[in-house]
């Protein structure tokens, strides 16, 4: 078993290695990018973490690299998010059971029509149903839709539009449906995890727990998740993908 997982900043990255409990070791790639590949004491899947920076176009264009030059078996977007209340609080953890593009479409004089809609694709990818229940399961994590939005929302009526436009919403981030894309080009399972930071709603910094969250997303890697992944993903069959995982 091998998974690529992709935060969008180096604290996202870090915490999450050291969830994992073992060194990374850094391998480079195209533009500065790095893979931070961690092999578990005792087996276990294999690792490469990876930040990509902020927004979905930045998280797609750095996973399809990675993706391109080896073979995976799986593409985690993980990092810290907002989270709709009550379905999330801050200091919980949030499993996408979907992985929905919130703000990818047009403004219309009826409302806002998503690219779907429109018909410029598709604004939602699903992570395989029992590998997002086994992930929810192992680090107490809410299950419910995690939005990509380009723009964090900052007031009370763009995050009531959000909810009511999106009922199963828990959390909102930036770079979950990139790293979809990405995924879904090169046949590869997609899961995303946050750790909530803020609640979605008026811009407060004040109100923000950013290391209370990243601490439990460290958490959340130490405690059962690669265990998950073993238990509900079997390593992809076939060729090897063009490239080296080694990078």
């Amino acid at each position: 078993m091998h998974a690529l997982v992709v935060t969008a900043v180096a604290p996202e990255r870090d915490a999450v290695t050291r969830g994992l409990g073992a060194a990374a070791r850094r391998l480079p790639l195209p533009g500065g990018l790095a893979l931070h590949r961690v092999s578990r004491p005792g087996g276990g899947p294999l690792l490469d973490v990876l930040a990509a920076g902020a927004g979905p176009a930045a998280a797609a264009a750095a996973a399809a690299t990675a993706l391109a030059r080896g073979r995976y078996d799986l593409a985690v977007s993980a990092g810290i998010g907002g989270g709709f209340a009550p379905a999330a609080a801050v200091g919980s953890l949030v499993v996408a059971d979907a992985i929905r593009a919130a703000d990818l479409g047009s403004q219309t004089p009826e409302g806002f029509a998503d690219a779907a809609a429109l018909g410029y694709g598709v604004v939602e990818h699903r992570p395989p149903a029992a590998l997002a229940a086994a992930l929810a399961a192992a680090t107490g994590a809410v299950a419910g839709t995690v939005l990509t939005v380009s723009t964090v929302t900052g007031t009370a009526a763009r995050a009531a539009e959000l909810a009511a436009r999106h009922p199963g919403a828990a959390a909102e981030a930036m770079e979950g449906f990139g790293v979809a894309c990405a995924a879904a080009l090169h046949g590869v399972p997609v899961a995303e995890v946050r750790a909530v930071s803020n609640l979605v709603g008026p811009r407060d910094r004040a109100a923000w727990r950013i290391p209370a969250a990243l601490d439990a997303l460290t958490e959340a890697f130490a405690t059962g998740f690669t265990a998950a992944l073993a238990g509900t993903l079997a390593p992809a069959a076939g060729a090897p993908r063009t490239g080296s995982n080694d990078a």
